[in-house]
C-alpha cells in the first residue's frame, strides 16, 4: 500500500469516528414567548370590547401611540435574536391579523421574512394569540385553534390555543402551542377553576398528539396566570419540574419551573411582587441530547436588557417598562418580559 493510500485510509477511519452533526454543524434554533400588552389597533370593532383603544377612548389611542408600539416590539424581538430573530415567536394579547400584517410589514421585523398563524377567539375585548415562525427554519404544516369549554361558567369567553405544526430542519415534525389561560381578574381562587378547564384542554392536546407522532416534539408556551407550582400547571397540565434527575419522552417539562435561576424573580410585576406568569414548558424528548433538536442546556431565561426596565417609584427597585401604567402613556414596552430558549439543530446536509 502507497503512502498516499495510508493516509486516505486513515483520514477515512478519523471521519468515521465523528458524530454527522459534527461534520454537518449544528445551528441554534431560538424560541421566544412573549406578552405585549394590548397591541390593539386604532380601529372600532363593533363586537368587541377595544373602546379604550381607540383615538376618542379613555386612553387615546392614536395611530402614532400605535405605530410606536409596533416598533418597541420589533425591537424586542430583534435584539433577542442577537445575530439572528428567533427561529419562533409566540405572541399574546394581539388583537387581529391587522396588527400582525403592521408588525411584519411596518418594521424592522419586514426584512426578516417572518409568516405568522393567530386564532380568532370569542374574547371580550378581542385579543389573541399568534406565533410568527420563519419559514427556512419552520416548515409549515397545519394549525388549529383549540376552543375551551369551561364547566363553572359555560358562558365565558376567552383565548383559543394556538396549535401549528410544522418540519424541522432534522425533517421531524414539531408542534407549538401558545396559550394565554384566563387571567386572574375578579381574584385568583375565584377565577382558579377557568385555569384549571384551561389547562386541561392543553393537556388533552397534549395526549391527543402523544399517541400521533413517532417522536413527540412539543413546545408550549405563553402567559399562563399561574406560576409553575399552582395547580392547573402541575396538575392540570401535568408538568414535571426541569432540571430532572431522569426525563421521560411523553412527559413535559417546565423550563421555567425555577425562578429563583432566573436573572428576575418572576416575568410580571404586580402591586411590587414579581410572578412567573409567562412559561414555556416541552417534551422530555427535546431534552435528550441524543435526539436531533436538543435543548441547549441554560438557555432558558427571561429575556432582560436594561431597555425593558422602568424605575419602579411606587414599590422600589425596577418594573417592567410598560406602555401604559394605568391611565398614564408611558411609551414603553409591556408589562411582561419576554422569555427565550435555544435548542440545537443539525444542519441538513
Amino acid at each position: 500500500m502507497n503512502k498516499r493510500a495510508c493516509i486516505t485510509l486513515t483520514c477515512l477511519f478519523i471521519l468515521s469516528l465523528v458524530p454527522l452533526t459534527r461534520l454537518y454543524g449544528q445551528r441554534t434554533f431560538r424560541v421566544m414567548s412573549y406578552n405585549v400588552e394590548n397591541l390593539f389597533d386604532c380601529e372600532d370593532d363593533p363586537i368587541k370590547d377595544d373602546q379604550s383603544f381607540l383615538p376618542d377612548g379613555i386612553l387615546r389611542w392614536t395611530k402614532g401611540r400605535y405605530y410606536q408600539k409596533l416598533q418597541q416590539i420589533a425591537k424586542v424581538i430583534t435584539a433577542a435574536g442577537e445575530w439572528q430573530t428567533p427561529a419562533l415567536v409566540g405572541l399574546c394579547e394581539v388583537e387581529n391579523d391587522s396588527t400582525i400584517i403592521h408588525l411584519l410589514n411596518k418594521t424592522p421585523l419586514r426584512q426578516q421574512d417572518y409568516r405568522y398563524c393567530m386564532t380568532n377567539s370569542p374574547d371580550n375585548r378581542g385579543i389573541d394569540v399568534a406565533l410568527l415562525y420563519q419559514r427556512d427554519q419552520f416548515a409549515y404544516i397545519e394549525h388549529q385553534s383549540i376552543r375551551i369549554k369551561f364547566r363553572k361558567h359555560p358562558d365565558k369567553r376567552s383565548r383559543d390555543i394556538l396549535r401549528v405544526s410544522g418540519k424541522i430542519l432534522s425533517g421531524d415534525t414539531l408542534d407549538v402551542l401558545v396559550c394565554h389561560f384566563p387571567s386572574r381578574s375578579g381574584g385568583e381562587k375565584a377565577t382558579e377553576a377557568d385555569r384549571m378547564d384551561a389547562a386541561r384542554m392543553l393537556r388533552n392536546t397534549c395526549d391527543s398528539l402523544l399517541l400521533n407522532r413517532k417522536n413527540p416534539q412539543f413546545i408550549i408556551m405563553g402567559d399562563f396566570n399561574d406560576t409553575p407550582s399552582d395547580k392547573s400547571i402541575i396538575h392540570g397540565i401535568k408538568t414535571m419540574s426541569y432540571p430532572s434527575d431522569t426525563t421521560s419522552a411523553h412527559s413535559l417539562y417546565n423550563l421555567f419551573s425555577h425562578s429563583e435561576q432566573l436573572a428576575k424573580p418572576g416575568s410580571h410585576k404586580y402591586q411590587g411582587e414579581w410572578a412567573q406568569l409567562d412559561q414555556i414548558i416541552v417534551t422530555g424528548t427535546l431534552l435528550d441530547s441524543r435526539n436531533p433538536m436538543h435543548l441547549i442546556p441554560g438557555s432558558n431565561r427571561l429575556f432582560t436588557p436594561q431597555f425593558l426596565f422602568k424605575t419602579d417609584k411606587t414599590y422600589h427597585g425596577t418594573r417592567p417598562f410598560r406602555t401604559y401604567y394605568g391611565y398614564k402613556y408611558e411609551g414603553g414596552y409591556s408589562d411582561h418580559l419576554p422569555l427565550l430558549v435555544d435548542f440545537s439543530l443539525p444542519l441538513a446536509p
